[in-house]
């Protein structure tokens, strides 16, 4: 029987294996709604040697007021078709000054803009 080392620290998340969480940022602005200000954005660039590929999107992880991590979900998908075909990869992410955010994908050769809009 295996113990765990009696400081060890854990992982507050964990992502799935083979994603290649590439770049996150901390969320600074206002544009979108309060459960995301302050929270972190993560680009999963997506597998390249599995039988059936997984990630290429990006995930949300809100952050507690004590600093500890929420849930992970997802914000942003659809580069990855049903068939496992990459029809786009996320790099990196980066908050404008506007409080809009932008994707970088390596696969297409594009920035993208997410803006939010109350109505």
């Amino acid at each position: 029987d295996m113990k765990e080392p009696a400081n060890a620290v854990f992982p507050q998340v964990e992502f799935p294996a083979h994603q290649a969480q590439l770049g996150m940022t901390f969320y600074n602005g206002k544009q979108f709604p309060a459960k995301y200000q302050g929270g972190i954005f993560v680009a999963s660039h997506g597998s390249w040697n599995r039988s059936q590929a997984t990630g290429a999107l990006i995930n949300f992880i809100p952050l507690n007021a004590n600093g500890t991590a929420g849930k992970s979900e997802v914000f942003a998908e659809g580069w990855l078709d049903g068939n496992g075909v990459y029809k786009g990869r996320p790099v990196d992410v980066a908050p404008m000054k506007d409080g809009s955010l932008l994707i970088s994908d390596d696969y297409v050769g594009a920035i993208y803009r997410v803006t939010y809009s109350p109505n």
